[in-house]
């Protein structure tokens, strides 16, 4: 059984850090969401892995993950030209895939409890295809689908009404049925083939395609609430570890502190993880906070966030929160400005003052 992951989206939602990365590649408790499926394929037992890439991100995410070896997989790049659906993305990997089975993975998707035993599940019960789904409080958001047992009766694309509240998680299990299946439908409105439309025609075909409802947590990251959102519920799962320097520091609970860091006269509240080589001075890290590698943190307070590798954070005279912060950013202030605010801001930028 062979794994695909798709990585070609130009994460719009995550703009502006997505002007420079691969949306894929942005960290969730200091660890690219890319990663989190990679790892999911291997524990699988799944050792062939797929990754779809897009022009304009590929060498990054090559460079990224490299050829699969640290993760016990061999990894294969497919280019998929533009953006024009999941179906479209399956037949493009069909030099790839062959004839052989496959799970398909969204790479901006986290699920908590892994793939290793719905894989087992579609090896042993060999439905044409299996699909995830999970109960969401506003399924006309969502591929929604209506079952009769297991089985998948039908898919509905956001519908304005509902069939029920199972929407589509972005895990999918297939033979190469789905490959006649992605040749025989035609582009949507949007002019993308839809792997919902791919999965209703193996319905339509008289092909078996069951389904299993996920009741642990599942989050799709594309929006920056998304990504607070998994890096809570990740570090939820932390252990405490202390590699780093603690000199008249206050640790609390379940602080991840990796080789190298260094945390002086501040207070640390966990769940948190602080990367190797952080510089924490008297500043108070709250839960829920995720500190990149090489980032340094002075006289500020910071809680439920994000804050990537290499950016600085001095003399904030407020708590900063719920922040999704860049790589090698500067937040600073200065009393040579008094109640005067200056910034240098990307394109696509998101500044609260409160």
């Amino acid at each position: 059984m062979k794994g695909l992951i798709l990585s070609g989206g130009r994460g719009t939602r995550l703009r502006p850090l997505t002007y420079t990365s691969a949306k894929q590649l942005v960290p969730v408790a200091n660890k690219p969401v890319l990663f989190y499926g990679i790892e999911a394929m291997a524990a699988a037992g799944i050792s062939e892995v797929g990754i779809i890439i897009a022009p304009e991100t590929g060498a990054e995410i090559r460079a990224a993950a490299g050829d699969g070896e640290r993760f016990g997989v061999s990894i294969t790049y497919i280019e998929q030209d533009a953006p024009l659906g999941l179906a479209h993305a399956v037949l493009t990997a069909e030099p790839f895939l062959g004839d052989d089975p496959f799970v398909m993975y969204l790479g901006d998707n986290l699920l908590r409890d892994g793939i290793t035993n719905l894989v087992e599940e579609f090896r042993t019960n060999k439905p044409d295809a299996l699909i995830l789904l999970t109960p969401v409080s506003d399924p006309e958001h969502y591929g929604v689908a209506e079952l009769d047992g297991d089985r998948v009766k039908r898919l509905v694309e956001k519908p304005a009404q509902p069939p029920s509240n199972l929407a589509l998680v972005g895990v999918y299990m297939f033979t190469s049925a789905i490959l006649e299946a992605g040749k025989a439908i035609e582009p949507s409105g949007r002019g993308e083939l839809e792997i919902t439309d791919a999965i209703q025609h193996l319905v339509d075909s008289g092909l078996r395609v069951d389904s299993h409802v996920v009741h642990g947590w599942w989050k799709d990251t594309g929006q920056v609430q998304d990504m607070l959102d998994a890096n809570r519920l990740i570090l939820d799962e932390v252990d405490a570890h202390h590699a780093g320097q603690e000199t008249e520091a206050r640790v609390e609970g379940r602080v991840y502190v990796s080789e190298g860091a260094l945390v002086e006269r501040s207070t640390i509240r966990g769940p948190a993880i602080i990367g190797r080589g952080a510089r924490i001075s008297d500043s108070y890290v709250g839960p829920y906070t995720a500190v990149g590698d090489d980032v340094v943190i002075e006289n500020s307070e910071i809680e439920h966030s994000i804050v990537l590798a290499g950016s600085a954070i001095r003399d904030l005279p407020g708590r900063v929160e719920a922040s999704l912060i860049g790589r090698s950013v500067s937040i600073s202030r200065t009393q040579a400005l008094p109640r005067v605010f200056r910034f240098v801001v990307g394109d696509g930028s998101d500044i609260t003052i409160l």
